[in-house]
């Protein structure tokens, strides 16, 4: 065992051993994290690991990746048909919008990454192929999972500049964690760059595009432009603002934009969907500092009377995208990277984002080849700029259609990944793991 996962393991064991109680207590209290403890320690469902055909196993932290996973696993039904696939979120959120999926596959809260817990969670689960979405190096798991001879993939990897800089300051650490990796299968050619950086090899890297895409073009359902206009009460001729995932510091901005395109254009409605549905009361304060009425979508119970909604329930940005006129994407004016702009583009929406788009480079880079994507510096410049659109409908249409041709064009690689996925699997299978 190498000295730095001899740290890493010494250090997590008495972090974990002295932190546990608080953690718990805090989950218990607030509610955060409070489920699946049994499973976050390891102790899954025997029947996870019961089935003897070869198991993938993928991990999907949250909401994002579990859309991706969802994605993936269409195309593994084709590829790999006798196998099975575990599934492992973090957040309660990533739980719940598993469970709508409907797979049927068997689902289970990841286990923290200490090596007793994953030790535990691999030898039940007992997978030939372990699959981490984006972003989820979790060294103690990957190195767990390496010492039982079970293949390791990073799938739709995404290694952003802000991320990069955190992991050179350990970089002799993730160098020994990335070879424990099979294969690294990103999104662009520059997470493929920057995870060599961090000290995988070259001849594991490959990079096969944005799963996400794939998922996003299945979605658009017409009929729910039409239920939301409903609940929203749209009059065709009421420009839409829609400001998705708001971070603090940017709800002011949004409603000084908000003010500004109300001189021209009295009839708008602003959707403010803040990225923390707990931070709905932090906006409503905001909104009775200026004096401007508003309705709560949770109490929305027949249609909106008020010219602001507040989107404080939880899956429902992606239908309010719809039926914008205006789409902003949320931390980007703050330092945060962004948030996804193709959940809008997909629908025919133009969209606005901040500086801050670091964890999205791809899709603004498609976006602003395309003439689709807006950048903006500041409220200034976004009421500007949305106001010079407003004016001109037919170009606004046109930069819309543009942004979702973007989004076709770029179709395909949840497939792509899903093929690396069933050749290590394959592979796994010809060794005799």
């Amino acid at each position: 065992m190498s000295p730095w996962y001899t740290a890493y393991k010494t250090l997590g064991s008495a972090a974990f051993l002295s932190c546990f109680p608080f953690v718990w207590t805090y989950a218990q209290l607030t509610g955060r994290f409070s489920k699946g403890w049994r499973e976050r320690l390891g102790f899954f469902p025997k029947d996870v690991g019961s089935d003897s055909n070869a198991s993938i196993w993928i991990h999907a932290s949250s909401l994002g990746e579990v859309k991706v996973a969802g994605s993936i696993m269409a195309h593994l039904e084709g590829l790999a048909p006798e196998s099975r696939v575990i599934l492992s979120v973090t957040t309660d959120h990533g739980y719940v919008s598993a469970k709508a999926m409907e797979q049927n596959v068997p689902l289970v809260y990841a286990p923290l990454d200490f090596f007793f817990s994953v030790r535990r969670a691999l030898s039940v689960a007992r997978p030939r192929v372990m699959v981490f979405l984006e972003t989820e190096l979790w060294p103690a798991w990957i190195m767990e999972a390496r010492r039982k001879g079970i293949k390791c993939a990073l799938v739709n990897g995404r290694i952003s500049p802000r991320s990069i800089r955190r992991y050179k300051r350990f970089a002799p650490f993730f160098r020994e964690v990335l070879a424990n990796m099979d294969v690294c299968s990103m999104i662009t050619e520059q997470d493929g760059e920057r995870i060599q950086t961090m000290g995988a090899s070259p001849d594991k890297v490959e990079v096969h595009g944005n799963a996400k895409y794939d998922l996003l073009c299945r979605q658009t359902d017409p009929s729910v432009v039409t239920k939301m206009r409903r609940l929203l009460n749209l009059d065709s001729a009421e420009p839409v603002l829609v400001a998705g995932s708001t971070h603090e510091g940017e709800e002011e901005q949004v409603l000084e934009v908000y003010e500004r395109i109300r001189e021209h254009f009295p009839g708008t409605v602003l959707v403010l969907a803040p990225r923390h549905v707990t931070r709905a009361a932090k906006v409503e304060s905001l909104l009775r500092q200026r004096g401007i009425p508003y309705q709560l979508r949770s109490r929305l119970r027949s249609s909106r009377t008020a010219p602001v909604v507040i989107l404080d329930t939880f899956g429902e940005l992606f239908k309010v995208y719809s039926v914008g006129t205006i789409i902003f994407c949320g931390a980007s004016l703050v330092p945060l990277g962004g948030q996804n702009p193709m959940e809008a583009a997909v629908w025919g929406k133009a969209v606005f984002y901040g500086p801050s788009m670091d964890d999205f480079l791809d899709a603004k880079d498609f976006l602003e080849k395309e003439g689709a994507g807006i950048p903006i510096k500041d409220a200034a410049d976004f009421s500007k700029k949305a106001l010079g659109l407003l004016k001109q409908p037919d170009l606004l249409a046109s930069l819309g259609q543009r942004a979702k041709q973007t989004v076709l064009k770029n179709r395909g690689a949840a497939e792509r990944h899903a093929w690396v996925i069933a050749r290590l699997l394959e592979t796994s299978e010809r060794i005799g793991h």
